[in-house]
């Protein structure tokens, strides 16, 4: 065999043990379920804004981030649903690169995967704990859900992982929304698949045992924009004209609660990040115009940090993304109160 054996991973529980999340704590998190669950069902008119770094790659930074964003919270909190995108899984399309804190809690060190199970979740924990706002994380790994299951009030599949059927079958075993992002190439169908067997419930193998689900009513779209194989092209997806496709595409079939979240970056931004304002905005005004959107499209995806763009894990400028540019803090604390503004 070519795999060498590093080291064995510990259990769930071990780490659940080591890294425990407070009472009060699962009190916040709880709340805040509820509010998201409710948004999603449609007993609150409130819109969702999932902001953050587009990978969490320092603790102290992203927790800064974190607490601003828990501070601008309340001054929004009548008409929207701050969620921190803490992402600590990063898909890489060639394999090169930075993979996240779960492989490299330190972005200059080599990889290891116990450290990084353990750093993810301090992180996730301290950032709860100093805000009392819980995550958004994407589900790179199915497996490593169960380490992070007690902190996380959203959970995103990727454009590569979509059409996975271990994505699928996981994700209807979770109890909190969870969204489908449309694969890269852009065909809806595909993302509406994944959304149809997600809420149903399944039979399989998880991290060891034969387990059954119940499946998850609130797994729902995610608008990333796509590209065209043929000339390597950006495809937006997030116009008018693309928002009602997906909300017909939705009527033909028999899922519940219908919703679709525009991620603002991406394919859709063609990757500029400083359109993000642009397109936000754009879906603002799409859900002003039609009754329909409105009750469909139930928020946004941005990519923010500390400071604006993006940087070579070399350089070491404290709150700049290593991977994608994002908007620095004062553009996105702008965008924030535009979209509350529109809402």
């Amino acid at each position: 065999m070519s795999f060498k054996y590093i080291k064995k991973m510990p259990g769930v529980g071990d780490i659940l043990d080591s890294i425990p999340l407070s009472d009060d704590l699962r009190e916040v998190k709880k709340k805040k379920d509820e509010e998201i669950i409710a948004l999603f069902k449609g007993e609150s008119d409130k819109f969702l804004v999932i902001i953050g770094p587009c990978s969490a790659d320092n603790e102290d930074s992203v927790c800064e981030y974190v607490s601003r964003l828990a501070r601008l919270q309340d001054e929004v909190k009548d008409r929207l649903i701050l969620v921190p995108r803490i992402y600590t899984n990063k898909p890489r399309t060639t394999g090169e690169g930075y993979k996240g804190m779960a492989h490299q809690p330190k972005p200059t060190e080599a990889p290891n995967m116990v450290k990084g199970l353990r750093a993810i979740r301090k992180m996730h924990i301290r950032a709860m704990k100093e805000s009392h706002l819980s995550a958004a994380d994407e589900m790179l790994y199915p497996g490593n859900y169960p380490y992070l299951e007690d902190v996380l009030s959203y959970v995103a599949v990727g454009a590569r992982s979509v059409e996975n059927q271990v994505h699928r079958l996981t994700i209807s075993g979770l109890e909190v929304p969870a969204g489908m992002k449309n694969p890269t190439g852009g065909d809806i169908e595909i993302m509406l698949n994944s959304v149809q067997a997600a809420q149903m419930p399944h039979v399989f193998v998880y991290n060891g045992w034969e387990v059954k689900t119940s499946g998850n009513p609130l797994t729902h779209c995610i608008l990333r924009g796509g590209m065209d194989g043929s000339c390597g092209a950006n495809m937006p997806n997030y116009h008018y004209e693309d928002l009602m496709r997906v909300s017909e595409a939705y009527k033909k079939r028999d899922l519940l609660y219908p919703a679709i979240i525009v991620d603002t970056n991406h394919s859709n931004s063609n990757k500029k990040f400083y359109e993000q304002p642009r397109i936000a905005k754009e879906v603002m005004w799409s859900r002003r115009y039609s009754k329909t959107l409105r009750n469909r499209v139930k928020g946004l995806m941005i990519e923010s940090y500390l400071v604006e763009g993006s940087q070579k894990i070399s350089e070491s400028v404290y709150g700049k993304s290593i991977t994608d540019p994002c908007l620095g803090w004062e553009d996105s604390e702008r965008l924030v109160r535009d979209i509350a503004g529109l809402q």
